[in-house]
């Protein structure tokens, strides 16, 4: 499929723009009712409140005045989410073995992508990965982390590949830091050097 011709527009997500979240997510919560609390919840919480529990706790979040990610939009109408926040934010990240803190550097990290059906495989999640790079500068930060899959071999379902895929992270210029599982390293993009 082409990559997407005309101007991809980004926006934080502020309450003003929950209808056009809602409206990307539908009925599933993006994937089997997750609304984006994956990586914000212990196993058991997310167990609990899948699907409108979670869809009301990304709400309370947004409507609190935190921006927990940005929306991708092409030609008026919703094609993207990028989750991206302050790595202390994501408590699933604190307890992961795999993608425990490398350092102490104070950093960023962006945990998850969705974008809807009609604008896959058209360049949407690369643009996003680009605007958070722009967005965790503007908020002053210096280090911006992800966790892309790379595939064993060929194509992996889109379902698990919500956290980005390695290439794309690298056409970004993020570096991989370290790999503690063959599919999944923690990359980074530095805003300072």
């Amino acid at each position: 499929m082409p990559a997407i011709s005309s101007a991809i527009e980004v926006h934080p997500l502020t309450p003003e723009r929950w209808d056009d979240f809602e409206s990307l997510f539908g009925a599933r919560g993006a994937c089997g009712g997750c609304w984006c609390m994956w990586w914000r919840l212990t196993r058991a919480e997310f167990a609990q409140e899948k699907g409108a529990g979670n869809r009301r706790a990304i709400r309370d979040i947004v409507q609190s005045g935190q921006v927990p990610g940005l929306l991708a939009y092409v030609d008026a109408a919703p094609a993207g989410w990028c989750a991206v926040a302050r790595r202390d934010t994501y408590s699933s990240l604190i307890r992961s073995r795999i993608l425990k803190k490398i350092d102490e550097t104070p950093v960023w990290s962006v945990v998850c992508f969705f974008v809807g059906r009609p604008f896959r495989n058209r360049g949407v999640t690369l643009h996003l990965l680009k605007s958070a790079v722009e967005y965790v500068r503007n908020q002053g930060g210096k280090v911006l982390e992800g966790y892309p899959v790379e595939p064993r071999r060929g194509r992996a379902p889109d379902a698990f590949v919500y956290t980005g895929l390695v290439s794309t992270f690298h056409r970004v210029g993020f570096v991989e830091c370290v790999r503690r599982s063959e599919t999944r390293p923690i990359m980074r993009y530095y805003l300072e050097e």
